[in-house]
């Protein structure tokens, strides 16, 4: 009657043994480290520089604990925080000699202390939210106006190149303020553009303006709704953007979330310096396509121009090689019109190349400007934090069309990739300030985790001794079945590496006391069977199967609270729901298959049972 079959016992086994091995990581805490990562898309982390961080804190007596490598950043381990500081410096002096173009970025981390033998079975600890790991804190201002005046100039351009494609005379177009104005110089032409622009641009609105003399205005404003689609587009695309680059910097569990209408919250735990995290958080890049100043690329001109004496209207750039580049600082396209980006090869030379997708109006400016500059060269720029970089500067053969444009040329296979990711991480759709800082140190954080700690653990400790002395052997079965859930929670959440906030523990210590809960319905309903005279065995078998469908209702509604939390909820909130849900479902399991193993081992052998020792006195 109260045993079960020797699978069950084997699983359950298993399910602890499994909990057990993904809770340990857990206990071994964080060591002080520094992350060296890339600050250019041309410079690499890889193998060499991984030499370079070790021989430099060797030269300076500097022992670390671990040096480690993966595809975005180099992590030494350290030993305390002065010896962290003290690495910082030296590798900034070492890898950066030019300070006012650094190659790279220092910054100071918290790693796992987890042994190699856990972490290589992917048990890794639970993430920690800024309030528990330190870190930074920033919310953001997006500039809206901003976004409608980039959104506008688009458009404006649009506009120019769909009535020069349809041969239609214009007298000049111009942006004022929040309108576009065209001018024609008869109303039968401005009626044929106005149909035109009408069928072409559904974000418009276009009204007819006659002024004195000779002149017809066509004057095109920005629907309502195109607006809030303009806005809410610019918000979406800077929280993508922000996203993918702190993501490919290896910031553990970033929190990207809007905040209103037009605010963005950043919290990067573990990030213990400010001033490298806005470095972080402005590591944007956009492509550029411009033209190479032919006339001036002989080479006393270019010469001159390393000596600071630069023709006007140009720039002085390095392509790869190292050879100086003039490139006009006229700009024929932007990464605003770039769709795509993927790496791939050449189909001609097979060698590594960037395939890009350019939207309909980037495709005919494309097309337009290599039609008419066949036999000349083409820059392709990546700028990078107002800094330009030549990625390639290929002669133009003939006319591309189909906005499709290959970059390709002394780049590796790891190169285009990266390339690839930086363009289509691209740039920011609106500026963006910093409204708000603040930085959360780790001894902040590690005196919340002891006070979390330790409130669960008083409370562990009361429900122990309440149980055990209200409900003796059955009191302290319930104690350990509220280990497992404890055990199993901690696991679960280490294993979907989900982030531990304070309102993540608060909810860990709301279900110790909702999963005992059900422990307590058990016991009662197994001594209210006992003094209705059934036999011990009789009374253990009928109070967990009569028991639980009171906990499953009661959980279940719970459960439905716990999820509306976390899909209206955000934030701490979110973080408080997940744990909650989660701790309701192992509270299920081990409260009634647990502690059911744990009698049945106890009692169930038995073949003749007297008594049950359930409570103050023995119920026979």
């Amino acid at each position: 009657m109260n045993r079960y079959p020797l699978w069950t016992y084997v699983l359950i086994a298993c399910a602890l043994l499994i909990g057990l091995t993904y809770t340990l990581p857990n206990f071994f805490g964080e060591a002080p480290a520094v992350q060296v990562s890339s600050v250019k898309a041309t410079v690499k982390v890889d193998t060499e520089l991984l030499a370079r961080v070790e021989a430099a804190l060797k030269g300076a007596s500097i022992v670390s604990q671990g040096t480690f490598i993966d595809p975005n950043s180099v992590k030494v381990r350290l030993a305390d925080t002065d010896t962290q500081l003290k690495a910082k410096d030296i590798l900034s002096q070492s890898l950066n000699p030019d300070r006012d173009n650094p190659s790279y970025i220092v910054a100071l981390n918290l790693l796992s202390s987890s042994p190699t033998w856990l972490t290589s079975i992917h048990a890794l600890p639970m993430y920690l939210g800024l309030d528990l790991r330190g870190g930074v804190h920033f919310m953001l201002q997006v500039d809206m106006k901003a976004a409608l005046t980039k959104r506008l100039e688009n458009l404006t351009g649009d506009i120019r190149t769909q009535l020069r494609d349809k041969s239609i005379r214009h007298s000049g177009i111009s942006r004022e303020g929040s309108n576009i104005l065209v001018k024609f110089k008869d109303a039968e032409t401005r009626t044929k553009a106005r149909k035109l622009l009408e069928d072409n641009q559904q974000d418009l609105m276009f009204t007819d303006q006659d002024m004195a003399g000779d002149e017809f205005r066509l004057t095109a404003s920005i629907k309502p709704e195109a607006v809030k689609r303009t806005q809410e587009s610019a918000l979406k695309q800077n929280i993508t953007t922000l996203g993918n680059r702190i993501n490919e910097l290896g910031v553990s569990e970033p929190i990207i979330q809007q905040q209103g209408a037009d605010r963005v919250v950043v919290q990067l735990p573990g990030v213990q310096d400010t001033a490298k995290a806005k470095e972080i958080l402005g590591r944007t890049a956009t492509l550029e396509i411009r033209m190479v100043d032919e006339e001036n690329s002989n080479p006393a001109t270019l010469v001159a121009a390393q000596q600071g004496q630069v023709p006007f209207g140009t720039e002085l750039y390095t392509e790869r090689g190292g050879s100086p580049l003039l490139v006009k600082k006229q700009v024929v396209l932007t990464g605003d019109r770039l769709t795509d980006a993927q790496p791939g090869f050449d189909g001609q030379t097979h060698e590594p190349a960037v395939h890009l997708t350019l939207d309909a109006p980037g495709a005919r400016i494309f097309k337009d400007v290599t039609r008419e500059s066949v036999g000349k060269r083409m820059a392709i720029l990546l700028i990078e934090k107002g800094k330009g970089e030549v990625i390639t500067a290929p002669v133009i053969r003939s006319e591309i069309g189909g906005g499709r444009v290959q970059i390709s040329g002394r780049m590796s296979s790891r190169e285009a990739a990266d390339v690839a990711l930086l363009l289509r991480a691209g740039s920011l759709a609106a500026p963006m300030e910093i409204i708000e800082e603040r930085t959360v140190g780790p001894s902040l954080g590690a005196d919340n985790i002891s006070k979390g700690f330790h409130s669960t653990l008083w409370g562990f400790t009361a429900i122990a001794i309440f149980m055990s002395i209200y409900y003796a052997a059955f009191g302290f079965i319930s104690v350990l079945a509220l280990s497992s859930n404890l055990l199993l929670l901690v696991a679960i959440l280490s294993l979907l590496q989900a982030t531990l906030t304070l309102p993540g523990i608060a909810a860990i210590a709301l279900t110790l006391g909702m999963a005992i809960d059900a422990n307590v319905l058990i016991n009662e309903r197994i001594r209210e069977e006992m003094r209705n005279g059934a036999t011990p065995q009789a009374a253990i078998h009928a109070g967990y199967e009569r028991a639980f469908g009171t906990i499953l209702d009661s959980n279940v509604t719970t459960l439905i609270a716990g999820l509306a939390l976390l899909i209206f909820g955000s934030g701490p909130i979110r973080g408080f729901a997940v744990v909650h849900c989660l701790g309701i479902l192992t509270s299920i399991f081990s409260s009634v298959v647990i502690s059911r193993a744990v009698v049945n081992l106890t009692y169930g052998s038995r073949r003749r049972l007297d008594k049950l020792a359930i409570g103050n006195t023995s119920w026979k």
